[in-house]
């Protein structure tokens, strides 16, 4: 058998290798994360539920999923363990950092928008809200109709 016969088998075992070489580092990674949980962290199922730690066993965790509401859970049903910002931030909707006002009403976009037009021309200008000139009222055919037949199109 020559090497070029051969080649195509040695890559395929090499990137079985590297599959598995993967996935065992992901479990790894995954039984440190679910043993660092202590009681108190706040943790995510893989069904999504978050909930606290109450009591972590050799296979089984206590989980406080309500307030006074304990479920007992298999140690790899746990999903992630988050950080208490993570967990606040999450289930009690706990910002860090103050949010920008909105206001309720749009009348204070339109008074900044007037301000803004005066400083700029130093006259009382007016904001346009879409009413047309009498010029342009003129110029178009009372009856509703543009002139066009009916299905008419600006094709060219």
């Amino acid at each position: 058998m020559s090497l070029v016969t051969l080649l195509p088998f040695i890559v395929l075992i090499g990137a079985m290798f590297l599959m598995t070489r993967s996935a065992k580092k992901k479990q790894q990674a995954a039984a440190a994360m679910r043993d660092e949980m202590q009681p108190g962290t706040g943790v995510r199922t893989i069904g999504g539920m978050y909930a606290t730690v109450k009591e972590v066993g050799d296979e089984t965790v206590l989980l406080e999923v309500a307030p006074g509401v304990h479920a007992v859970y298999a140690k790899n049903a746990i999903g992630a363990v988050l950080d208490d910002a993570e967990y606040n931030r999450i289930v009690h909707g706990d910002t860090e950092e103050e949010l920008p006002a909105v206001p309720d009403d749009a009348s204070s976009l339109t008074e900044a928008a007037a301000e803004a037009a005066d400083t700029k021309d130093g006259k009382d200008a007016k904001i346009d809200l879409g009413k047309k000139d009498e010029a342009e009222d003129a110029a178009e055919p009372k009856d509703g109709k543009d002139g066009k037949a009916d299905g008419g199109a600006d094709a060219k």
